[in-house]
């Protein structure tokens, strides 16, 4: 097969196609060996900050000197940017070759469970020293989950995102999400978490971290400062949500690690960057990416708008199942301006549908389908501008600006 040929076999198998279970992620993986139980690994599940999370430890074991996969979902830059070694995607030739690797088992998989059996063959096979793991949707129950050589477990910022899968209430989310704890595996989640949420997770472990709250310095534009148990760092993502990200990851690699270095810690979040997290694309006019795509998500941005103390331009696209009416809500606090528009994808909400719940929080609206007018419209105005509302339309708008 080709490369596109791979694609559209991958994306043919559809994502809720066969019902939840992890009996066909055993099936394949004994087919295959066993790939999974030949590395460490530091599995992440959670409603918001899992890949930012994922990022930060991958680049601090980097520093590290250790040989890290990191297995991320979705992806934003590339097909290829889902699996990864020390911050490099998997080549063309290896992902046809580890999809026809899977393919030959002949089991009957979906398409986030071909991905992850890929995923693990090949850490396996190129000898990684730890894999970076994100679940997919959920925990229990996710492919991801038969991972047995779990060093530390990640429970990032909990929401309520996915209701129609992983239950309506903050608690029987968290207590899916729990379900990536193995016994006597340590667990780390952010010092900010949700209160009924934390109450799950204690119920889970235990064994569970809990970092400080972290001191902010300074959030802005350029970056962070904060001091975390008595040590400062800096941290180049935007916003202090990612703060308590990065108070998870510093405890995670403790546990991981704990002869690593003050300093390589520092270096190591300094230098993280993750496409479509508050990325700045354009200067002039300042024109921000980021993939919130739930209220917990808004908030966090919302937080971040207010402290640079400036209206935005918003240009938004949603999936029809998320919480459309209080992401626009929320984000509507902080614009001047909401734009709606919409992408190829059968679960967006139509731009006009999206344009009518805006009205209802803003005066100053519009919408259109067509993204390159909408994102050049945007620009003219000169005013700061957020895209926001969806990784798929966060990936979209990154490639009109990365031409």
């Amino acid at each position: 097969m080709t490369r596109d040929e791979t694609l559209r076999y991958i994306h043919s198998l559809g994502k809720f196609r066969l019902p939840a279970s992890l009996d066909r992620m055993k099936t394949v993986c004994e087919k295959l060996g066993n790939p999974q139980n030949s590395f460490k690994s530091i599995h992440i599940a959670g409603t918001n900050g899992k890949g930012s999370t994922a990022a930060m430890l991958t680049n601090i074991l980097i520093k590290g000197g250790y040989r890290v996969g990191s297995f991320i979902s979705p992806f934003v830059v590339s097909f290829n940017e889902r699996i990864q070694i020390n911050g490099n995607y998997i080549s063309d030739s290896d992902l046809v070759r580890y999809a026809e690797t899977v393919k030959s088992t002949g089991v009957e998989l979906n398409e986030f469970e071909f991905i992850t059996a890929m995923g693990f063959c090949f850490f396996g096979d190129k000898k990684i020293d730890v894999a970076v793991i994100e679940t997919g949707l959920g925990g229990r129950l996710d492919a991801t989950n038969i991972l047995q050589n779990v060093a530390v477990s990640v429970i990032t910022k909990l929401g309520l995102d996915h209701t129609a899968v992983l239950g309506e209430t903050i608690e029987e989310i968290a207590a899916e999400k729990c379900g990536i704890i193995k016994s006597c595996t340590p667990v780390v989640t952010v010092p900010n978490q949700e209160g009924k949420a934390l109450a799950v997770i204690k119920q889970h472990t235990n064994s569970l971290v809990i970092p400080a709250m972290p001191v902010v310095k300074s959030v802005g534009i350029n970056g962070s400062e904060f001091v975390s148990d008595g040590k400062e760092y800096r941290l180049s993502l935007l916003g202090v949500h990612q703060i308590y990200n990065a108070a998870a990851a510093i405890e995670a690699v403790k546990l991981f690690s704990p002869d690593i270095l003050h300093k390589t810690m520092f270096d190591g979040l300094c230098s993280t960057e993750f496409p479509a997290r508050l990325e700045i694309v354009s200067k002039s006019p300042p024109v921000i990416i980021d993939g919130a795509h739930n209220p917990d998500g808004a908030l966090a941005l919302s937080e971040f708008l207010k402290q640079t103390g400036q209206k935005v331009t918003v240009v938004m696209a949603m999936m029809r199942d998320k919480n459309c009416r209080e992401f626009v809500r929320i984000i509507a606090e902080n614009a001047d301006c909401i734009v709606t528009t919409e992408i190829d994808n059968p679960r967006c909400m139509p731009a006009k549908e999206l344009h009518e719940i805006a009205c209802e929080y803003i005066g100053n609206t519009d919408f259109s389908g067509d993204i390159a007018a909408v994102l050049k419209k945007a620009a003219s105005r000169k005013k700061p501008v957020l895209i926001t509302g969806s990784l798929y339309f966060a990936s979209a708008a990154r490639k009109f600006y990365k031409k």
